[in-house]
């Protein structure tokens, strides 16, 4: 929120001077708390621990201790534990139906009325419209979505007129080389199949 509405300022031909006393919310030394410690939760809390965040994390499986250690990660057997206590909230879950609407108005209503709630798995994870009214009633302070349902949202959507949200689309990988990457994963699982050997990247049901 703070650097979008920064550039906003810094651009606008209405800006005259800078305010002084215009303040943004550090992360360093302050609680993030991570649901969906997968491969990218994981990432995520690595990245985390270079500012000295204190990192929770909820998932269906607990990881290692020496996995937690490595990052300084805190189990929560409990979600809402998670969502008490963090300033920053991260979904970083697989859309299942477990996970479709996992957060609704009762867990936004447990986050801190100073907490910021940030999507980077699906949309349907958040229950948008409980959403919508957290952040008009300042039941939250701020949302960050890469993702919504759907994509992109109609728009007249009224998280689209809401000064406490910043939405992206869903360019969380768009990068050249996370596409490069992911196009050489792909070619290397299809000549693997071809020649009989091992999938690199085999997906196993559940």
């Amino acid at each position: 929120m703070y650097l979008h509405t920064g550039c906003q300022i810094a651009v606008s031909p209405n800006t005259k001077h800078f305010a002084v006393d215009w303040l943004g919310v550090e992360v360093t030394r302050v609680t993030l708390g991570i649901i969906g410690m997968g491969s990218i939760g994981y990432k995520v809390a690595q990245r985390a621990r270079a500012f000295n965040m204190r990192i929770l994390y909820h998932n269906r499986n607990r990881r290692r201790k020496e996995e937690e250690e490595a990052v300084g990660a805190q189990y929560c057997a409990k979600m809402e534990d998670l969502l008490q206590q963090s300033d920053f909230v991260m979904l970083v879950v697989n859309l299942t139906p477990e996970t479709h609407k996992l957060i609704g108005k009762k867990e936004l209503g447990l986050m801190k009325p100073t907490a910021t709630l940030i999507n980077i798995s699906r949309g349907a994870v958040i229950d948008q419209d409980a959403l919508v009214e957290a952040l008009q009633n300042k039941v939250i302070r701020a949302a960050a979505l890469d993702v919504t349902y759907p994509e992109p949202l109609p728009r007249d959507h009224p998280l689209l007129n809401l000064n406490n949200v910043i939405i992206t689309p869903h360019i969380g990988t768009a990068t050249v080389q996370a596409i490069r990457m992911m196009a050489e994963e792909a070619i290397a699982n299809m000549l693997a199949v071809l020649n009989g050997q091992p999938i690199p990247s085999e997906v196993f049901p559940k």
